[in-house]
């Protein structure tokens, strides 16, 4: 079984840095090996910057923006991507150093810097970069640039920068990833250096003094020097001596090298956790109610079922509930329990929530008050919104995942289809062949594409809003493929529920919208609108059948009765 030293990322790091022939030495760079979880969840961080020496503020703008990427980059949750984490601080950093030059306009302490950053994750390089520092790539004796310099050419042969961090309220950072294998090595340098030496020396001073990186590093510094380099004249060299995986990847093999549950039932006792009686059975799982017989809590113990016991993809999905429950803190989502024993069989915990499911619910509240709709789906769409934030989308949003409580707090559960983009960035060929949800409440896009999005989710509580609603579906039948898909008519949430305002219908058309473009694009605008009258559908006339269908067949058949006459007649 892994642990999470054997594959937690291991590099070799040499680093040299000189004033030159300036009064002070501008330039800002560092590698953050972070300890556990943190490494295996978020990568290595690494950065290089060189601070605008015309300006007093230029050291204070390098070590600014190289700290709070190195260090800030942590404090991001482990599920989002690595470039909206990286995007956040330095954009961020910017802000504020784009502040200072504004306050001390024209006062020589402007806060100027260019920007090189790599994260290392999952055996990928992540790389940000505005400026002229350069990170370069040594494979196999070849240099490959992974950044392009920002410069402009003004006249004769001078150059100025075109793009760096602090210039403006807004800046353009490249990005980039790239596969790192073992062995690859990645070189940090200001232009006082990569301006003043040859590429080809540099490859020979790393390959004599691999055992000694930093003595590389001194070499190439001092040679930019001896060249007749007049800037502060900065190198930094990792060496990639393992690659490491994945955080969630760890957790994985460590759940997955365990065997299957037995059979369980009432009174028996597992890993210290008693059975009290089965919730639910599916050809995918078991749901248990059990007591942990060290503390007396109810616990829900889910187990996989032995249909999938050779079927890894099954496996790896199982064990990724646990994990995302351990990432996402809010009342109205589901929480994980970690076991404080050690397991001996494959299972997951979460905490026991007393009460029915929503499709449940709705068995029992046949006909629901408006505001009592309005305040479930609101608590659902405040679940949603704490996965969003964490770059998780549910992909299976359905009465029978959402629980709600004694006290009337619904519950999102049920993680097994959840997609985790900051997981997915690393295994781009990860994502599973077919669809993942439930006909009927997945939306077209997941069904046709399996590319499941935010607004994804909102269809699917759309959907769950006009059921509540109205006991039927938006489109009459449950919507599992193409060509249902292309054939599907909105059916009016009037016509089942003739009391519902015509506004609230206009909301729940434009919620299950079939296209992406015409539906809402945020989970607030929807649960707005169907508590306020939005102008665009109270201005809506509702078609005569839908408001009055007595009347509206009495004409139908009045006007065929006069087409019959007339027709006999002639």
């Amino acid at each position: 079984m892994s642990n999470a030293a054997s594959i937690s990322p291991v590099i070799s790091i040499g680093q040299c840095s000189r004033i030159g022939l300036k009064d002070r030495n501008d330039d800002s760079f560092g590698v953050v090996l972070p300890t556990e979880p943190s490494m295996l969840a978020q990568g290595i961080t690494m950065a290089i910057a060189d601070g605008m020496s015309t300006a007093e503020g230029g050291k204070e703008a390098s070590e600014s923006c190289v700290k709070s990427f190195l260090t800030e980059f942590y404090d991001t949750p482990a599920s989002w991507t690595v470039k909206t984490s990286a995007r956040r601080i330095l954009d961020a950093s910017n802000r504020w150093l784009h502040s200072q030059c504004q306050v001390q306009y024209l006062s020589d302490k402007d806060m100027v810097t260019t920007f090189s950053g790599l994260v290392l994750k999952g055996g990928l390089a992540h790389i940000f970069h505005v400026g002229d520092s350069r990170i370069t790539r040594m494979r196999d004796n070849y240099l490959e640039p992974l950044t392009r310099d920002h410069r402009l050419q003004m006249a004769g042969d001078r150059e100025y920068l075109s793009r760096a961090m602090g210039v403006d309220i807004n800046v353009e950072i490249d990005y980039r990833r790239v596969e790192v294998l073992e062995g690859d090595i990645f070189i940090f340098t200001t232009d006082g250096v990569h301006d003043f030496t040859n590429p080809r020396d540099a490859v020979e001073t790393i390959n004599l003094h691999a055992n000694d990186l930093d003595k590389a590093a001194e070499i190439i510094v001092d040679a930019s020097l001896a060249a007749g380099s007049p800037d502060n004249v900065t190198c930094q060299i990792v060496r990639i001596d393992k690659v490491g995986t994945r955080d969630e990847d760890a957790h994985h093999q460590s759940l997955s090298a365990l065997p299957f549950p037995p059979d369980l039932a009432e009174g028996m006792i597992m890993d210290g956790y008693r059975i009290l009686r089965e919730i639910h059975l599916s050809s995918r799982s078991q749901v248990y109610l059990a007591v942990d017989t060290d503390t007396d809590e109810e616990l829900i113990l889910k187990t996989p079922s032995v249909n999938f016991e050779d079927d890894p993809t099954y496996i790896e999905q199982f064990t990724r509930e646990e994990w995302i429950g351990q990432w996402i803190t809010n009342p109205h989502v589901a929480r994980a329990i970690i076991p404080t024993r050690t397991r001996a069989f494959l299972y997951t915990l979460f905490e026991y929530v007393d009460g029915p499911t929503l499709r449940q619910w709705m068995t029992d509240n046949p006909s629901p008050k408006l505001d009592d709709v309005r305040q479930i789906i609101e608590q659902i769409a405040t679940g949603l919104r704490a996965m969003h934030r964490m770059e998780m989308i549910h992909q299976d949003l359905k009465p029978e995942n959402i629980i709600i409580d004694r006290h009337g707090t619904a519950r999102i559960v049920d993680f097994g289809s959840v997609r985790i983009l900051g997981i997915e960035e690393s295994t781009p060929d990860g994502r599973p062949s077919h669809a993942l949800g439930t006909a009927g409440y997945s939306a077209p896009e997941v069904i046709i594409d399996n590319n499941a999005t935010y607004q994804s989710d909102l269809y699917s509580l759309a959907t769950i809003t006009y059921e509540m609603l109205t006991g039927h579906l938006p489109y009459g039948r449950d919507l599992g493929n193409a060509a249902q898909i292309r054939k599907a008519v909105y059916q009016s949430a009037t016509r089942h529920n003739p009391d519902l305002p015509v506004w609230i219908d206009g909301a729940l058309e434009r919620g299950t919208s079939l296209s992406e473009d015409s539906r809402y694009s945020e989970l607030s605008e929807f649960t707005t609108d169907i508590k306020t009258p939005n102008p665009e559908f109270t201005a809506r006339k509702r078609p005569l059948m839908e408001r009055d269908p007595v009347t509206f067949w009495k004409v139908i058949s009045a006007i065929l009765a006069g087409l019959l006459i007339l027709s006999m007649a002639i």
